[in-house]
């Protein structure tokens, strides 16, 4: 578990963003079975890989004119149980952090894993978010 006054700013950095903090199985179960509108996911990390890239990333694609309806966000080594619960949605895939996944109406549409954040710039994801948004979220603005 990492000492609170390191992860702290950067949980900090997502929830000043508008993310809510989820730390226990619970808080993620309320969101992710809702199965309704669309839910940016974000497992936090303490790596370089989520400061450098990830972070950052995700506040340029929130720029965007189109965002999800919700954003919730776990803590890989510190908020261990929820961060498992979130892992258990994210169907198919490995564990991984920093993660990055997008849920529409309880279904995942879009998902960058670790190794798809490493060695990337964070405009290119950013560029990928933005794009993610705007075919599944853009669209279900139009539905409802």
């Amino acid at each position: 578990m990492y000492d609170e006054q390191i992860a702290g700013p950067m949980r900090r950095e997502l929830t000043q963003l508008g993310f809510e903090e989820t730390r226990t199985p619970q808080q993620v179960d309320a969101v992710l079975q809702e199965k309704k509108g669309t839910v940016l996911v974000v497992v936090n990390s303490v790596c370089g890989c989520a400061a450098g890239v990830a972070r950052p990333a995700i506040a340029l694609a929130l720029e965007s004119d189109v965002k999800p309806d919700r954003m919730i966000t776990v803590f890989a080594g510190n908020d261990r149980e929820a961060t498992q619960r979130a892992r258990e949605y994210f169907v198919g895939y490995r564990p991984s952090s920093p993660s990055v996944a997008l849920f529409r109406d309880g279904e995942l549409v879009k998902m960058i894993e670790r190794h798809q954040i490493e060695g990337r710039a964070a405009y290119d994801i950013a560029a990928e978010l933005t794009a993610a948004f705007r075919q599944f979220c853009a669209s279900e603005a139009a539905v409802h």
